[in-house]
């Protein structure tokens, strides 16, 4: 009886009826094999199903991103479009500009030649009036350095709307007091 229990039963090549089913494996076969059965098949598909979980979220984002690069790749080319179009206006600007301000240097210095003194008077009052201005602007910069709480943006432009304001009155004063002559015609 001993010979036929499973202890004692061992087949040709001495070997185990265990290991017998894996003599047609070579031995990496077999590791893998052995791997596979200490495995939990139901958290390999779990670990799978949150691949293609995660694969299908990773590809719409794909999409958004690759969506998102086109659009921002046609909206800077109109923002660039857009870009050349205002620096031409701003350069135009700056040419029309220039030349008002080289016309106002001609007529200037025709206006000083032809009336010497009264533009003489002009020019001292226009001075005068730019050192005043120039004070009263170093008077609130000292005034807002004094007084830490009204460095704020606000009260400085509201200073600078103030001070330009009257600057501009004492200008249209000044210049309704100031008679320019009229060039004498030649009387036939």
């Amino acid at each position: 009886m001993e010979e036929n229990s499973p202890q004692h039963s061992r087949s040709d090549t001495g070997a185990s009826p265990n290991v017998e089913c894996f003599q047609n494996y070579t031995a990496p076969e077999v590791f893998v094999q052995g791997l596979a059965g200490m495995v939990n098949q139901q958290d390999t598909e779990t670990i799978i199903r949150s691949q293609k979980y995660m694969l299908q979220r990773f590809e719409k984002t794909n999409e958004m991103l690759i969506n998102c690069n086109q659009l921002s790749a046609s909206r800077l080319q109109n923002a660039s479009r857009d870009f050349k179009k205002h620096t031409a206006m701003l350069q135009e600007m700056k040419k029309d500009i220039d030349n008002i301000f080289r016309r106002i240097r001609n007529i200037k210095a025709k206006i000083s030649q032809q009336y010497p003194e009264p533009y003489e008077l002009a020019a001292t009052a226009q001075r005068k009036e730019k050192s005043q201005q120039d004070d009263e602007d170093d008077e609130d910069e000292e005034v807002i350095n004094f007084n830490p709480q009204i460095q704020t943006s606000t009260s400085s432009s509201i200073s600078s709307i103030i001070s330009s304001s009257h600057h501009q009155e004492a200008r249209l004063d000044k210049s309704a007091s100031i008679d320019i002559p009229k060039p004498k015609t030649s009387e036939v």
